[in-house]
């Protein structure tokens, strides 16, 4: 068995693809390798910001030999009289056999010439040459370039390329242009922290470049430490020392090539040459190096994911700074200095408290340079933070100089959208979509004040100096000089949550009036955006429509709000086609469609409803349905979450053959789809025989069991009854007492379908049966 080692060394990648190309590649691999009849015990891909790299051990140094059933042409066609036909020859020429070796068998197409064919095994190491330009020119990302004069694309340049089958390079070229790289065994080290070794010359000689190490040889420096050179300290931190991390002797000097005797002894010589390859185990290593860190500074590391993942691949050797700044800055919001160190420095801050956003006076920086240099490292990174929160100590100060509702005249001059007018203009808008909800809601005084002062104010701080240079305080600041101002907690509350949720996985509002002016807000960009004609399509949605309809939806259903969204859909559309006559007709039914795409799409991928139960809620086709839909959210995602329960436990089981059945049948009746009573809808005195008068009574008796089922939502009352009522509806339809529902006289025959039609009706108050797919 063999193991294969691919190496793309590179010039500095971007971070995002760093790690996105480490996923591609764990999908990629073993799914070509798999195609290709090669086995192997495991595949490992690594990554830093200047290679990606792959070790797949126990590859068989062949292909086993197979066997392939090839389908050839129809017998009849192949054969004419017993003797071959021209169809024959061709087919077995192609598949480099005699006549002789096609064999006929019958299909459930009727009868064809097969032939076995057997397929020799290849050579690993020609699939593997094969396989490598695939995987490299099959990865995705942003911003691929094209570098000198070729074709191949790649989101940097590429430099270099090891690839070993073994202790054997295997030969392969990539050519772009007249850009030529060759494969070798020639890494690179640490660009700060190695240099190759060097043995020691006599007197005479002069110095050579390192010959390529033997088998079993491995790049690691062995000599003493010379006067002048350090190790890596093992200490404590302090400010500007660096962390603790077990390595080889330092060195001074640039970089070098790192030549890997075998495949298998990658990991170990890069990690020799200051390279963690393995991104987990640098990820890990920055982690234990910050809450470190932090620890020594007595407080707590705030460590998001996002920075993490970012900061593991920014770095090849991760070495932990710690930085100070002023502590007068910490008068400064938490949140402006933690989104200066860590949105624009990528640092990680500390806090005294883990539950409480109070901050000290310290970083803590990722450095990828010398250790010994960390003072230097540490003291450049102090610069920079000091300059900046100087500049966030300036606006914070200006922009607290006067209230913020004397900002809403700038509002005046800020763009919304060209066709739309200014942020000024939303604001109104909004504003009144806030009073249409609060009038739905019927909300006390007191409440509809708070919601119809947040909604005036809540874009007011986008005009300020520390939102202007900060985009991402946006809310954030605009709840801080709310409070400074003298507005109420509601209000300044209500300001910041009206921007949640601002991506997949964020909190949503919490309060009413957060909650209020946040759904207004999104709403009010939908209306306008769709009322332009600009749908999003595809891939392509410049304004966040889909997410502000998930956030519009998922705040009505986590809050409880009893909102009637397809009236307000009807009434912010109205105000809209006020101002623009102009406006599509079609915009309130486009409108209704999105919303019941998005509610369709979080009922199946958010709350694991099976998507024909999401069809028998919504409707096909359906526009009682899909209103019912709109009107009542909170009744949508009940019955949807009901339907999947009833599923799981196999009561759906028990009346899913009769309610279907008669639904399908109720088709080509004439009964509308809300009529409920049966005393005006069926004729006793028409009856033939005992089911039919049984199943009326069975009806009659529903009727107050679904009408309280309706008003109380619980549809449990409305199943057990429709379980009850199964074996006569049965009776009806096979029984010793069954009926021709179909009959020839007109009258009996509405008559029976009007019966069918009360039991589609009483069961479409829970669901469309006829949209459910019987998975028994």
């Amino acid at each position: 068995m063999a193991a294969f080692l691919l190496e793309l060394g590179t010039e500095e990648l971007p971070a995002s693809f760093v790690c996105d190309s480490t996923q591609q590649w764990q999908r990629l691999i073993p799914a070509t390798l798999a195609e290709q009849f090669l086995t192997n015990d495991s595949i490992n891909v690594y990554a830093t910001p200047r290679r990606l790299a792959v070790l797949v051990t126990g590859l068989p140094l062949q292909q086993l030999d197979r066997e392939e059933e090839i389908k050839g042409p129809p017998a009849s066609s192949a054969f004419k009289d017993g003797k071959p036909t021209k169809a024959a020859e061709g087919f077995a020429k192609k598949q480099g056999v005699e006549i002789e070796a096609l064999e006929v068998r019958p299909t459930d197409k009727g009868d064809f010439v097969f032939v076995l064919k057997k397929i020799p095994g290849r050579r690993t190491a020609d699939i593997l040459a094969e396989l490598v330009p695939v995987w490299i020119n099959k990865l995705e990302g942003k911003r691929f370039m094209r570098w000198a004069d070729g074709d191949l694309k790649f989101p940097r340049p590429i430099r270099s390329l090891v690839a070993l089958l073994d202790d054997n390079v295997l030969p392969i070229t990539l050519v772009s242009g007249s850009d030529t790289v060759k494969s070798d065994r020639i890494s690179q080290g640490h660009r700060v922290l190695y240099t190759p070794p060097t043995p020691a010359l006599t007197q005479g000689e002069t110095s050579t470049p390192t010959p390529p190490l033997a088998k079993g040889e491995t790049s690691t420096p062995t000599a003493t430490l010379a006067q002048g050179e350090t190790s890596i300290p093992t200490a404590t931190l302090t400010q500007g020392e660096t962390s603790m991390i077990p390595t080889p002797p330092l060195t001074k000097g640039g970089t070098g090539g790192v030549s890997i005797p075998q495949a298998e002894d990658y990991v170990e010589c890069l990690r020799a040459a200051y390279v963690e390859v393995d991104r987990q185990q640098r990820k890990n290593q920055i982690q234990a190096q910050v809450e470190a860190a932090a620890t020594k500074q007595g407080g707590y590391a705030d460590i998001s994911d996002d920075l993490l993942e970012e900061v593991t691949d920014l770095v090849e050797w991760p070495n932990a700074v710690v930085g100070k700044f002023d502590d007068e800055f910490l008068i400064l919001p938490p949140e402006v200095i933690t989104t200066i160190i860590v949105t624009n420095q990528r640092y990680f801050p500390i806090l005294k408290n883990p539950q409480y956003p109070e901050l000290l006076p310290y970083f803590i920086t990722i450095s990828n340079g010398d250790p010994a240099k960390s003072a230097i490292i540490a003291a450049g990174n102090e610069r920079v933070v000091r300059a900046r929160l100087a500049d966030g100590q300036f606006f914070y100060k200006a922009d607290l100089a006067k209230p913020l509702e004397e900002y809403l005249p700038k509002l005046e001059t800020v763009t919304f959208q060209e066709d739309l007018g200014t942020v000024r203009a939303k604001v109104d808008r909004l504003c009144k979509i806030a009073s249409l909800l609060v009038n739905q809601l019927q909300l006390p005084e007191t409440e509809q004040a708070d919601v119809a002062r947040a909604a005036l104010l809540c874009k007011a701080d986008l005009v300020t100096q520390m939102v202007y240079e900060l985009p991402e305080m946006q809310g954030i600041m605009g709840q801080k000089y709310a409070l400074a101002s003298g507005e109420s907690e509601a209000v300044a509350t209500a300001i910041f949550e009206h921007y949640l949720p601002k991506g997949a996985g964020d909190n949503l509002p919490q309060t009413l009036t957060g909650q209020i002016v946040g759904i207004s807000d999104k709403l009010d960009t939908l209306v306008s955006i769709f009322g332009l004609g600009m749908l999003p399509t595809g891939s392509s949605d410049p304004f966040a429509l889909r997410r502000a309809a998930n956030a519009i939806i998922n705040i009505i259903w986590t809050a409880q709000l009893p909102v009637n969204l397809h009236k307000l859909l009807a009434q912010v559309v109205a105000e809209f086609t006020d101002i623009r006559p102009q406006t599509n007709p079609e915009l309130l039914s486009q409108l209704s469609e999105f919303f019941l795409q998005r509610i369709r799409t979080l009922l199946e991928e958010e709350k694991n409803v099976d998507y024909d139960l999401v069809n028998a809620v919504l409707g096909e086709n359906d526009p009682e349905y899909t209103e019912r839909a709109l009107r009542d959210l909170l009744d949508t995602l009940e019955r949807s979450l009901f339907l999947q329960q009833i599923r799981n436990d196999n009561t759906l089981d028990k009346i899913y053959e009769t309610v279907n059945r008669s639904t399908r049948l109720a088709a080509q009746g004439e009964l509308d789809k809300i009529q409920l009573e049966p005393k005006t809808a069926v004729k006793p005195e028409l009856f033939q025989k005992s089911s039919e008068q049984a199943f009326y009574d069975a009806v009659v008796q529903l009727v107050p069991q679904t009408k309280l089922s309706k008003q109380t939502r619980n549809y449990q009352l409305l199943v057990d009854s429709l379980t009850q009522i199964a074996p006569t509806v049965s009776n009806f339809f096979d029984g010793p007492e069954s009926v021709l529902v179909m009959d020839s006289d007109p009258e009996i025959k509405r008559n029976r379908l009007n019966l069918l039609g009360l039991l589609r009706n009483h069961a479409r108050v829970l669901a469309d049966f006829g949209a459910i797919v019987n998975r028994s």
